[in-house]
């Protein structure tokens, strides 16, 4: 199984050869960022495979906040670049859950909670926990907050 940063590196040849510069750009940010967790701390290291979609979650999140920024101030060209840089970075994602997925997940997760006997916050965050690795880069984190007080009826 290739890494992810394999494929990333891979595309990027291709976007080069091709080229698609929006593609190309978006890609090297990407690895930019991969390789900067890669240095950081005390020793380099290399990334998991969730590490490194972590990585890209945040960096699509980003793209989304800033194209909201750029709408919200009549940037629409600024706005457009960036919505272009989150479809070329939601390709090397997992597929996103469905609203019924997401729904199931969280409604098992809320039962093996209230069966150990949590409530209130500590029940959010126990449901919180076992929910990450299922939803890791499928799912957005907000909504899937959301999701779990409105199932533990917090909000």
């Amino acid at each position: 199984m290739t890494s992810l940063k394999d494929t990333l590196h891979t595309d990027l040849t291709a976007a080069m050869r091709a080229g698609d510069t929006e593609t190309v750009r978006t890609v090297r940010m990407i690895l930019t960022a991969i390789t900067q967790a890669e240095v950081s701390g005390t020793t380099a290291h290399e990334l998991s495979h969730d590490d490194e979609v972590a990585i890209l979650t945040t960096e699509l999140k980003r793209r989304r906040e800033s194209a909201e920024a750029f709408a919200a101030a009549d940037r629409e060209e600024l706005a457009q670049a960036e919505l272009a840089e989150a479809a070329v970075i939601r390709r090397y994602l997992p597929e996103p859950l469905t609203d019924e997925e997401v729904a199931a997940l969280v409604a098992q997760a809320v039962a093996d909670a209230e069966a150990q006997g949590l409530t209130g916050g500590r029940a959010m965050g126990a449901v919180m926990k076992s929910l990450k690795p299922a939803t890791a880069g499928r799912v957005d984190g907000g909504a899937l907050a959301a999701t779990v007080k409105q199932a533990l009826g917090m909000g």
